[in-house]
């Protein structure tokens, strides 16, 4: 699901879906993700050129994305919908309730993680691949990206409810999978946790790759990892909930239990253990289709 927080974070998706027939594209690849443009063209009459120009405009937006594959006639570009969800949010009535924190994703207070691993700025590799050493080097703070196959990383966010009652938490994250290179069929369940408490996993489809997003660095290379999904975990009176879909009963009361006043301690994981440990990559700010890093909302009521 994509998460809008604010309209003008959205102003490029909202330029791309001003069109009947590029909205007509989202609702076939809906059905039939996966199909080239050739036959796409096709099947809505127009020419290859005007499909093109639509899948760039749907491309730039972060809706579609294409990948190259090798048939008889030389080389197709199949499209395929990023996702199937949009969450706009025009914001909270009472402002005062809300506190946000935009972590960087270099920002983690504690490390586990095994190769393949490694981290980059925008301007360079920090240290060198698959050295799990590098994880303590004092530069991950200012990290874009960050990979590994099994273990974890733990964020603190800040907590500012002293007096007021934490009714709900939001964090949105651009995440995916792990593999050497990358690899675009690859699942991962990647889990998490806030305070100790597991709340539950999310599979990720694959690490995203082969052609190079214009939204990294320039010279970050095709072969390696491009973007992932957008998801927002909510953690309320209800339950936890990933894009709306509940993944498990565990509330805020649970994670709060002991611990009121204190920063929320966010973890992401993969148990080498549990099916599908397929690693996982996080994106922030430079890199992949999102310009934030972690953001977190904290919401409370007096």
């Amino acid at each position: 699901m994509l998460f809008i927080n604010q309209l003008s974070t959205g102003a490029s998706i909202f330029k791309a879906l001003n069109s009947s027939v590029r909205i007509s594209i989202i609702e076939i690849l809906n059905e039939r993700n996966g199909m080239n443009m050739n036959a796409l063209a096709e099947y809505l009459g127009i020419s290859n050129g005007a499909v093109t120009m639509h899948i760039k405009k749907l491309e730039e937006a972060g809706l579609v994305q294409t990948v190259s594959n090798y048939a008889k006639n030389g080389i197709q570009k199949n499209c395929y919908l990023v996702e199937n969800k949009i969450l706009i949010e025009f914001g909270d009535v009472n402002k005062n309730n809300v506190y946000e924190s935009d972590l960087k994703v270099g920002q983690y207070s504690n490390f586990k993680v095994t190769p393949t691993c490694g981290m980059a700025t925008k301007e360079m590799i920090i240290g060198e691949f698959d050295n799990p050493q590098v994880f303590a080097d004092p530069k991950h703070i200012d990290a874009g990206i960050i990979w590994f196959t099994t273990g974890f990383l733990e964020y603190r966010i800040p907590n500012y409810s002293e007096g007021r009652k934490v009714t709900e938490i939001q964090i949105s994250f651009e995440i995916g999978s792990e593999a050497p290179y990358y690899n675009n069929d690859w699942p991962s369940d990647i889990h998490f946790s806030v305070n100790g408490v597991d709340i539950g996993f999310w599979q990720s489809p694959g690490d995203i790759g082969g052609i190079k997003y214009s939204g990294n660095p320039v010279w970050w290379p095709p072969h390696l990892n491009q973007y992932g999904f957008l998801k927002l975990l909510r953690i309320n009176m209800e339950g936890s909930f990933i894009d709306g879909r509940k993944i498990s009963d565990i509330t805020i009361d649970k994670i709060l239990h002991g611990r009121e006043g204190e920063p929320f301690i966010l973890r992401f994981s993969i148990d080498p253990d549990k099916e599908n440990a397929r690693g996982l990559t996080l994106y922030g700010k430079n890199f992949g289709r999102y310009d934030q890093g972690i953001l977190a909302r904290v919401i409370t009521q007096s």
